[in-house]
């Protein structure tokens, strides 16, 4: 039967966040219930409350969580009640066009959970990113369920996913950063940070990290970082010239979202380079460059979604390799909270205090 569980909602746009009763169906075909473990607060839940996304106000906030699978609905395979798993938003169908291709990362038909949440008075909510789990359990569709290894600490393991699965997966699957290459990254908050993670994973010789703040410097030097540059102080397509032998960066990858560091991250590249945007921008945002130049320099213009990630493929790989001691997914946890303190982290989180708060449930 249904359950009652709190949960974080944004009840209108700019409004602070509230807890509130909500109401969880069981899950009907293809559906799954999960006992949210740990939520990562991230940016995205940022714009949603902002009304940055869509106005479909009350969302129920959250989506970079881990838990185990508490109940599933008929026709479901792939996970069983018991199951320790990080919940994705790109839940790929198997059947589009690009499934087909071999290319499911970009799938065009992804899905959610076709029941709604609710408050107790009824109203449907919208759950971030067909998620929601600031919450003590949520309804998802089974295959935004990716089972990991459980020995893993769920405050870890929900980070990859969305932000530290975005970024690594940027500068790894979109970027296709390689061995001996030069990258710059824009934006040193969690996914820049993660993106840096990713280039030195992937064996970059130089990674070039930008931003205005010197502690996102500083934490970004500790991730992986060989120079720093703050932008406040020098222009920063020169700097990364300078630093690559007057050429410009192999991969650049801008983890802002907005008009100004995409140009910085054009022109930081090399001839033949790549720029990747995994920043999410706002609707209203405009991007102008001479036309000239987009054909003069040559090279790739890509966008990143989601670190272009296969989650049963990349999720399981990333934990292995945390286990291992190959990268530090830990080190992404600035602090953990509790679902009343939320609001409270999103202002640590304007302020650039944190990496990542992570609700404990």
């Amino acid at each position: 039967m249904p359950q009652q569980v709190q949960g974080v909602i944004a009840p209108g746009k700019n409004e602070p966040v509230r807890i509130e009763a909500v109401t969880v169906p069981d899950p009907g075909p293809g559906e799954a219930v999960v006992q949210v473990q740990a939520c990562g607060v991230c940016h995205t839940d940022l714009h949603y409350k902002q009304g940055g996304i869509n106005d479909d106000f009350p969302f129920l906030l959250g989506h970079e969580a881990a838990g185990v699978v508490e109940s599933v609905g008929a026709g479901v395979a792939d996970v069983a009640p018991g199951d320790f798993v990080i919940l994705n938003w790109r839940a790929v169908c198997g059947r589009c066009r690009a499934c087909l291709r071999g290319r499911p990362w970009y799938c065009f038909d992804t899905h959610n959970a076709r029941q709604k949440m609710t408050l107790a008075g009824g109203r449907e909510l919208s759950p971030a990113l067909g998620i929601g789990a600031f919450a003590e359990k949520t309804l998802v569709a089974a295959g935004q369920c990716t089972k990991v290894d459980p020995a893993v600490s769920p405050a870890i393991a929900g980070l990859l996913g969305c932000g530290v699965m975005a970024g690594i997966g940027a500068a790894v699957n979109t970027g296709q950063v390689g061995r001996g290459d030069s990258v710059a990254v824009i934006g040193c908050g969690g996914v820049g940070d993660a993106a840096v993670v990713g280039a030195r994973l992937a064996g970059a010789a130089r990674i070039i990290a930008v931003d205005i703040d010197d502690r996102k410097l500083r934490t970004a030097g500790a991730m992986g970082a060989t120079h720093t540059v703050n932008s406040r102080d020098t222009d920063p397509v020169e700097a990364i010239r300078e630093l690559t032998g007057g050429f410009g960066a192999d991969v650049v990858i801008e983890a802002v979202g907005r008009p100004e560091t995409y140009e910085q991250a054009f022109y930081a590249r090399d001839l033949a380079g790549t720029v990747v945007l995994v920043g999410v921008p706002t609707p209203e945002m405009k991007l102008e460059l001479p036309l000239l130049d987009v054909f003069g320099r040559g090279g790739a213009l890509k966008s990143s979604w989601y670190g272009d990630c296969l989650p049963s493929r990349d999720f399981p790989m990333l934990i292995d390799l945390h286990q291992q001691g190959r990268i530090d997914l830990g080190a992404f946890v600035t602090e953990t909270i509790g679902l009343d303190d939320v609001e409270k982290a999103f202002a640590r989180m304007q302020e650039g205090d944190v990496l990542r708060s992570v609700v404990l449930l």
